[in-house]
């Protein structure tokens, strides 16, 4: 069964995904240190702020690959790495849990905001803040079990950067859409 819904993915397809995988998590050791100079000192997780930039490659996965399940997939390549690596973000088994469901966000809600096969900033934005806000949401009720207050605070701030990430994601695929490989990626399919 898994066999067969993997075959309406092609062989690039599936290579833009586990390089957006990576590339995700290639980012994150980078990223959250440098975030960690501004939270640490207001007790707010790294993730909630860093997240934003991490998670755009999951939205550039989606609108690249352009089929529903693709962001998903691409989690799935996130988890089963860093499990295997042991990368920073790793969280043991729990890991498939925490990098799966911004994933699974980012499909959903897309699909439930009308499953677009074009990318537009509305849509890469809603995409960035669905990823972000669901793992900021999930780190923080299964690890760090926040109060009321500083929850909201991270989930605030997870929202402001996946938004940010998703913006950002839209104007690499700007840039990509004038390349002969990704032309029409923000243009409708005919």
């Amino acid at each position: 069964m898994l066999h067969r819904y993997l075959l309406q993915y092609s062989m690039f397809d599936l290579t833009l995904m586990a390089m957006m995988a990576v590339l995700g998590i290639a980012t994150k050791p980078i990223i959250t240190p440098l975030v960690h100079i501004v939270s640490a000192p207001l007790f707010i997780p790294g993730g909630a702020l860093a997240g934003g930039i991490y998670m755009m490659w999951i939205i550039l996965a989606r609108f690249l690959v352009n089929k529903t399940g693709a962001a998903t997939i691409t989690c799935i390549i996130q988890a089963i790495l860093v499990m295997a690596l042991g990368v920073i973000g790793s969280h043991g088994v729990l890991s498939l849990m925490t990098y799966i469901l911004p994933g699974v966000a980012v499909d959903l809600g897309l699909f439930l905001a009308g499953n677009p096969r074009r990318a537009t900033i509305f849509h890469c934005f809603l995409g960035g803040i669905l990823a972000n806000l669901s793992g900021t949401l999930l780190v923080n009720v299964v690890f760090f079990r926040l109060p009321m207050v500083p929850l909201l605070l991270s989930l605030f701030l997870g929202t402001f950067s996946g938004g940010a990430g998703g913006l950002i994601c839209y104007q690499i695929l700007r840039q990509l859409d004038k390349t002969p490989l990704f032309k029409n990626i923000l243009k409708p399919a005919t």
